[in-house]
């Protein structure tokens, strides 16, 4: 099928003229995309990474409260331990500390600190609580 150019009217030529684009507008356009894509990109990649970091450091302190727990229910608060933990194919590595308490000398401050590493940095997370110094504090 050929096309003709239209024989009506004047005007309906000038509507047929007007009814695309100029070079100027299209490369503007393409102009706009080529800034706000990359930002765009960019913002979705950050807080993919932020969002991965979240869910990491919260894995970490669940692990962390878990051991806390075991460490209380098993009177274990004189001694140190340490271990992996491998969590939805990432690994965990804990320790458990313990010192004195300053403020009160028949006390214990028991700490879990677990670090993984996450988007090639390492991190950590403490989480400490307080515990009678002896087993015979339970009395």
């Amino acid at each position: 099928m050929k096309l003709r150019p239209s024989t009506g009217s004047r005007g309906q030529r000038r509507l047929q003229a007007s009814s695309g684009f100029t070079l100027a507008e299209v490369l503007a356009a393409l102009l706009f995309m080529g800034i706000v894509i990359p930002v765009a990109i960019e913002a979705l990649h950050l807080a993919s990474v932020c969002g991965e970091l979240a869910v990491r450091k919260a894995h970490a302190v669940l692990i962390a409260g878990n051991i806390l727990d075991e460490s209380n229910a098993t009177t274990n608060w004189n001694s140190s331990a340490a271990g992996t933990v491998v969590q939805h194919g990432h690994e965990y590595h804990w320790a458990l500390h313990n010192e004195s308490w300053s403020a009160d000398s028949g006390m214990q401050l028991v700490t879990a600190e677990v670090s993984f590493s996450a988007q090639g940095r390492n991190y950590s997370v403490h989480l400490s609580t307080v515990s009678p110094g002896t087993s015979a504090g339970l009395q």
